[in-house]
Formats: structure tokens, sequence, C-alpha cells
């Protein structure tokens, strides 16, 4: 992930990001394609930022969604007893 830290000089970007507001999206375009989005961060940490955008992550999400659907799930104790098994 990178970051950009914004100063006067950006003033383009500072002007849109002063006035985020949680829920708020701007979405950038280059030849009115959209190419990126600034988005509010309020309360949301880095790391769930990371997580939500990581493709390997998201397949993960989407596999287990899969599963559930399926009917195939553990119940808490199932899934207690796989944890003891790889420890």
């Amino acid at each position: 992930m990178k970051t950009i830290e914004i100063t006067n000089e950006n003033d383009a970007l500072t002007q849109y990001t002063d006035g985020l507001e949680k829920g708020d999206v701007v979405v950038l375009t280059k030849n009115d394609e959209p190419v990126a989005a600034l988005v509010s961060l309020e309360d949301i940490d880095t790391d769930s930022l990371s997580l939500s955008t990581n493709p390997d992550f998201l397949r993960i999400i989407e596999r287990s969604r899969q599963s559930f659907n399926e009917g195939r799930t553990l119940s808490a104790d199932e899934m207690r007893a796989a944890v003891a098994k790889m420890e």
C-alpha cells in the first residue's frame, strides 16, 4: 500500500480531502475513465484497509462464502477441535 503525505503544495488533493466525511467517496478519472478513489478513513485502521483491497484475502473470503452457502460449516466445538489438532 502506498501513502502520499498531503501538504499545502498538493492543493488539488487538499480541497477534496478536507471535506471528506465518513462514507464519502471521490472518484478520480483520467480520460473519463475511473482510475482511483479518495475515501474517508474515519474509524478504519490501515490493516483493515489493506486487507479489504488484497486480492488473496478477497479470494479467501469468497471461498468461505461459497462453502457457507453450500452448507459446509463447522460448529464452534468442531472448530475448536480442528484448531486443537493443528497445535
